[in-house]
């Protein structure tokens, strides 16, 4: 993003998000918000540019969610689910995110004690529950909940969750190297009447999950896609799979 063109049509679109910092020789902006970040890429790309998250501010982390089960096969479930602290100095995140590929309708959303995907979601262990609590609600106090346990989320009729709220219990520091996994069927918060609401509300077949990483912070995300030819994730969006020009600077 270059000229004074794209600062006024970016500026206007994110008119009223927050402070914004504007750097036209690098063509970034940061944006000092309490709007998810879903919802400023959109604002941009509105304006026919491209945008790319290089960074989120505080201590955070995040997981790209992708199908697994028995429904690997079926249309695929992607997407991406954000945690920040609210604090440094006390427990509570942000969990925002948009999941596509979902059946209509709510469905279990949950922090898995293990990282470990190799089998997809049947081997990430049960919820997060170091308190050894009943699973609950995430309206529940801490001894009446798994640590784990961040209720329902909804998708759509085109098949999308966008959601975001606060878990007043979880701190970053204790779910990086965990999992996100998403459930075929709605949380019943541990009210269901049988021994299966007790363990994880009824909440059905794992169908997605993901790696809980550390996020990187404002600015910090010029990582390499390709070691051999310098392409950065800001410039992937705009480049060819492979071949000569992929290192060409634009």
């Amino acid at each position: 993003m270059k000229g004074e063109q794209w600062e006024k049509e970016v500026s206007e679109a994110l008119k009223g998000a927050g402070q914004l910092e504007i750097d036209n020789k690098q063509g970034r902006i940061i944006v000092h918000t309490k709007e998810p970040w879903y919802k400023l890429q959109e604002k941009i790309e509105q304006t026919g540019r491209k945008a790319v998250l290089a960074g989120f501010g505080g201590q955070s982390a995040v997981s790209i969610i992708n199908t697994t089960g028995s429904d690997v096969d079926r249309c695929p479930i992607q997407g991406v689910v954000r945690f920040t602290a609210i604090r440094n100095d006390k427990p509570g995140l942000v969990v925002d995110g948009v999941v596509d590929g979902l059946t209509p309708g709510l469905h279990g959303i949950h922090i898995h004690e293990s990282g470990d995907v190799s089998a997809g979601s049947a081997s990430v262990g049960e919820h997060y529950n170091p308190r050894g609590s009943p699973h609950g609600s995430p309206e529940d106090d801490a001894q009446h909940r798994h640590a784990g346990d961040l209720g329902n989320i909804r998708a759509d009729d085109s098949g999308r969750a966008t959601f975001r709220f606060m878990d007043s219990i979880l701190e970053v520091y204790e779910i990086i190297g965990r999992s996100v996994v998403i459930t075929q069927q709605p949380d019943d918060f541990g009210k269901g009447g049988n021994e299966q609401s007790k363990i994880d509300g009824n909440s059905g077949e794992r169908i997605a999950c993901g790696i809980i990483a550390r996020s990187a912070g404002i600015l910090q995300n010029f990582k390499k896609i390709c070691a051999c030819d310098g392409v950065t994730l800001w410039d992937e969006r705009y480049k060819p799979l492979a071949g000569g020009t992929r290192a060409q600077k634009l």
